[in-house]
């Protein structure tokens, strides 16, 4: 599946300096694999996967091909867009076709870079952010029509739900609090809500505050441990101009195992529930994100949407192990392969050699 995130802000929260350290990363990715498209918005980057170097070198392949990511830039928001206020919410259709939004907050202080709603103030920030999303989902469900006199259950069905959200929303509660109910999210899912939508909160911190550690306080912040991610955009955008050994050695002398873009992908596969399983043959090791309790025939469609319609079944071992033996033929040897059938359910680090029929 292709992982769409979507970037937003205020101006000045140093969204742009994070897309555009992005669009260096995807650069120096295009070069090395040619199927990336750039776009003037859209920055096309690899997941970080250190096992695919490992299995490029057990099956004897130089091509390693990682999931990606595209992450939308959209223009930065400010107060007053759901009724025109700078680009107005035109804006707002890029957002509505991400899987996920990245809700970038100011916490850095810079005299020398002014903040549009005055001092900083993540909080007011926040709140003026999820306002405008919530304005803009009021907007959006005040079109729909009653159903007529012999419509469906499903029509009326879905059309109580729009008025109860409609009355949650003006109370400022988000659709993700108010609906719960897979079937009901089905009813609704093709208005594209925006408070739908799973969120995650990058705090753009100063480089001093994220060497230190430094925990930040978040007592007036009503989020989740994990629904936040610390970053310095401004050190992201210094990562991505450096080799891969100057990054670890950069990251190392300010004390970071990971650059924030990599914790950024992983608390999202988090989020949205989602892993990858890992092929390895002459032609290339490759990593493929599904979501978890995706089973193996739907798994192999990934691949190609032939391959779910005639699996017959998977050859399936764990990472762990396909390391420990070496490859497919020593594990095989060893029974260490496993033959799995249609109701088998992927494991983040499968190992798989699909066999398909005609």
């Amino acid at each position: 599946m292709n992982l769409k995130i979507g970037i937003v802000g205020l101006p000045n929260a140093g969204k742009s300096t994070l897309f555009n350290a992005l669009l260096k990363k995807q650069v120096a990715f295009a070069a090395s694999y040619p199927f990336a498209t750039i776009e003037p918005n859209i920055g096309v980057v690899p997941v970080p996967d250190e096992r695919l170097e490992v299995i490029s070198k057990l099956v004897n392949t130089s091509k390693i091909v990682p999931a990606t990511v595209e992450f939308v830039d959209i223009a930065g928001l400010v107060k007053g867009a759901s009724k025109g206020e700078g680009l107005g919410n035109k804006f707002l259709a890029h957002i509505r076709e991400v899987n996920l939004i990245c809700h970038v907050l100011r916490f850095f202080d810079d005299k020398t870079v002014t903040h549009v709603a005055g001092e900083i103030d993540p909080k007011r920030d926040l709140e003026i952010v999820d306002t405008e999303l919530i304005l803009a989902d009021l907007e959006t469900l005040g079109k729909q029509t009653k159903p007529r006199m012999n419509a469906f259950k499903e029509e009326i069905k879905r059309y109580e739900i729009i008025n109860k959200l409609i009355t949650g929303l003006g109370q400022g509660q988000k659709v993700d609090q108010m609906i719960k109910d897979p079937d009901e999210i089905i009813l609704i899912r093709d208005l594209q809500l925006l408070t739908l939508k799973p969120v995650l909160y990058a705090f753009n911190v100063s480089e001093s505050d994220l060497s230190a550690g430094k925990r930040l306080n978040l007592v007036n912040l009503p989020l989740k441990d994990e629904e936040m991610v610390m970053i310095s955009a401004k050190i992201e955008s210094e990562l991505a101009s450096l080799t891969i050994d100057e990054q670890k050695a950069y990251m190392k002398e300010l004390g970071l195992e990971k650059s924030g873009l990599e914790r950024l992908i992983q608390k999202a596969y988090q989020k949205l529930n989602l892993i990858s399983y890992l092929t390895g043959g002459e032609k290339e090791a490759r990593a493929w994100t599904v979501p978890n309790g995706t089973k193996a025939p739907q798994a192999a469609g990934v691949i190609h949407t032939d391959f779910e319609k005639h699996f017959i079944k998977a050859e399936v071992i764990s990472y762990a192990e396909f390391v420990k033996f070496g490859g497919w033929g020593k594990a095989r040897e060893e029974g260490k392969v496993r033959l799995e059938g249609k109701e088998y359910v992927m494991k983040d680090g499968d190992v798989v050699d699909f066999k398909i029929g005609n």
